[in-house]
């Protein structure tokens, strides 16, 4: 394993479970001191035993991403404690009414999806940004969707809405600021091992059989983590506003 991260400090939201897990493991693995954030105790308190357990350096801080102020002291609380801030990753999102169509869609899923999806990408990156600029500059990858700029299914307007705003996000800051030393980028995955693209009840092998791609298969969570590190790494040093899609050929 390289080690393309030793000595810097990684931020990921969303890091308990599924594709924010995965990214801070491999953050870890490669170097880095990752900073673990959610809104759920428990499963960042997981996340950072499994980077612990092989020898990584983290830590856990709970946070709403939907409130300015939780994510602003987010950042403080990071730089804080390892002393700076590197790389950010702005995983964390919902899914809400998941098979409704838009004119069924409930208002308290809609606001649910736009205040973490969409404001809390945007309050995430204004503080990440504001402490870059400061210290030098960094990277920041937002966690998109193929779904979205890329792709409309039946029943997951809402959700698409929110992903595309994102999509449209990423770029519009990474043109603002890489002036500034501050690298913005965002990865799009499709159905992927995460918690999120399960139904209820469904089990993993029913899952794989439901999604249907040109690659076979759906996209590993450490394949999408493997895109993320690629672009918050140096060897990425000329990709600013992509929107690197990864679901196994749907979109092509």
């Amino acid at each position: 394993m390289s080690a393309r991260f030793t000595g810097t400090t990684a931020l990921v939201t969303g890091a308990g479970t599924g594709l924010g897990r995965a990214v801070a493991l491999a953050l870890a693995a490669e170097g880095a001191s990752v900073a673990v954030a959610g809104r759920t105790a428990a499963t960042l308190d997981e996340t950072v035993a499994l980077i612990e357990k092989d020898g990584g350096t983290a830590a856990a801080f709970t946070a709403d991403v939907s409130r300015a102020e939780d994510v602003r002291a987010l950042v403080e609380r990071t730089a804080d404690r390892f002393g700076g801030l590197d790389v950010a990753v702005n995983n964390a999102a919902v899914l809400r009414g998941g098979g409704t169509a838009v004119g069924d869609l409930d208002p308290g899923d809609w606001r649910s999806m736009l205040d973490i999806n969409v404001t809390g990408v945007l309050y995430a990156l204004q503080a990440e940004i504001a402490y870059m600029r400061d210290h030098g500059g960094g990277a920041i990858v937002n966690m998109g969707s193929n779904l979205g700029a890329h792709l409309r299914l039946p029943g997951t307007g809402g959700y698409a809405v929110t992903k595309a705003a994102v999509a449209a996000l990423t770029r519009a800051a990474a043109l603002d600021h890489i002036g500034e030393g501050v690298r913005i980028n965002a990865v799009s995955p499709g159905a992927s091992e995460a918690p999120m693209s399960l139904l209820p009840g469904e089990t993993h092998e029913e899952r794989a059989a439901r999604f249907t791609t040109p690659l076979g298969r759906i996209t590993t969570a450490d394949e999408v983590a493997a895109a993320v590190l690629y672009l918050a790494s140096p060897a990425a040093g000329s990709a600013v506003g992509v929107d690197l899609v990864v679901d196994g050929g749907v979109t092509a």
